[in-house]
């Protein structure tokens, strides 16, 4: 049981997630927030259901996160004018800036979980999990696609 994939790396990601709150705690900012920031930062303005569901968080869920940003001037809502039912998440000028400070910001809390790895085991690593990832990924979100409603 112990040496399964899911746990070892459950185990690990704890570890990294413990790194990450503090790096981002500093900015009075949870991992839900900064996962919105980083998604939008890389994706660009996205549909506010989209968004719920390439972080894979429930849509109810991401409406207080984007709430709580918004407030802040990190992100703005805009009625989509294709469909006005839908809203569009875009990050603001400051909350470009925010990331740009804090990504640097959250590779660095990474450094003690990956230290005991060469570069060259770290890049196999992170090549390795993001292929699980985008695989997993890309079955969640056509089936995502496929529900009606």
């Amino acid at each position: 049981m112990l040496a399964l994939p899911s746990f070892l790396a459950g185990n690990v990601a704890r570890i990294g997630y413990r790194l990450l709150l503090d790096a981002f705690a500093e900015h009075e900012l949870r991992l839900a927030h900064a996962a919105v920031l980083a998604a939008l930062f890389d994706f660009g303005p996205l549909a506010q259901y989209e968004l719920a569901d390439r972080l894979d968080i429930q849509r109810s869920h991401l409406v207080g996160h984007v709430d709580l940003l918004e407030q802040r001037g990190l992100v703005e809502r805009e009625r989509d004018p294709k469909d006005r039912r839908r809203q569009n998440v875009a990050l603001t000028k400051s909350g470009r800036a925010l990331w740009r400070r804090l990504g640097p910001v959250a590779k660095r809390s990474q450094a003690p979980l990956l230290d005991v790895l060469s570069e060259t085991e770290r890049e196999a690593l992170l090549a390795l999990l993001g292929r699980v990832l985008r695989a997993h990924d890309e079955a969640r979100l056509r089936a995502v696609a496929d529900v009606p409603g």
